[in-house]
């Protein structure tokens, strides 16, 4: 009796916690590698050690909350992301995900969605002078910032998802994690829900993505950009794909972001 009863704890210690954190969700969907970084900011989460950055240009300034895609790291982003805000008057905070660059842990969905708060908090920043920006899969992290903390200054989407289950549906069967397209279709909306999340957000959004993304489409862009609560500029560029477009329209990109930012000041307390 003893045996079966430490079995179904080791078993109930070990089972995720939701179906978001299955580890068939995890292999398929996030791709984390090792990569080092500079004067991590570390940021303590529920199991695990976040290795952020955190780059200053001055400490009352204004920060731009950064979460990139699920195939890159903190490294890819740092310090070039900065040297480009930083001279505009803009902090940047790049946000680590669990098992990514020198983060301990394991990428799994659903707890990184509850790391975005505590990333958030261990800034030290006023919401109100955040502004929350997600890359791909990155886009999960943000609008659910902006959910959680609505008064941000405001939120950037770069090639966005605007429908998770379609996104989840194309590498995970429903019965690979053990439950109905039904449980499965109702698990991600609770958490998941990316159009009632931004639509609930009241400030200004800058969506940016590219009309030849063959792996976000264009068309999760325009539903963001549709679904949005407060004022929304979408910026569709004509040239490069889902990974490149900021290499190909990097002045027409870093003029987008920068009038964005500008256009938010007024909004900054």
């Amino acid at each position: 009796m003893a045996h079966a009863k430490a079995a179904l704890l080791l078993c109930a210690l070990t089972m995720p916690q939701s179906i978001l954190d299955h580890p068939t969700i995890s292999e398929r969907y996030f791709f984390p590698r090792r990569d080092q970084v500079a004067s991590p900011f570390m940021v303590d989460v529920d199991g695990a050690r976040l290795a952020c950055a955190f780059r200053k240009v001055a400490p009352d300034a204004p920060t731009l909350v950064h979460f990139h895609g699920n195939g890159e790291v903190v490294g890819d982003w740092d310090p070039e992301l900065a040297r480009w805000l930083n001279p505009l008057g803009w902090n940047v905070l790049l946000a680590e995900y669990r098992g990514y660059g020198m983060s301990t842990g394991d990428p799994q969905l659903g707890r990184m969605l509850d790391d975005v708060e505590r990333i958030v908090r261990a800034s030290g920043v006023a919401p109100e002078r955040l502004v929350f920006f997600g890359r791909s899969v990155g886009s999960l992290f943000a609008v659910h910032a902006a959910s959680r903390f609505p008064q941000a200054a405001g939120l950037i989407i770069e090639s966005g998802i605007a429908d998770v289950r379609e996104r989840l549906a194309l590498r995970v069967e429903p019965s690979e994690l053990g439950v109905t397209p039904e449980a499965f279709e109702a698990a991600v909306r609770e958490r998941l829900d990316q159009r009632a999340k931004i639509r609930g957000y009241r400030g200004p959004v800058l969506l940016l993505h590219t009309r030849r993304d063959g792996l976000v489409d264009v068309s999760h862009a325009e539903q963001l950009a549709e679904a949005a609560g407060g004022p929304v500029t979408l910026r569709v560029f004509e040239r490069g794909d889902h990974n490149s477009i900021l290499a190909v329209n990097e002045a027409e990109y870093r003029k987008a972001v920068a009038t964005f930012l500008d256009s938010v000041r007024p909004r900054l307390k």
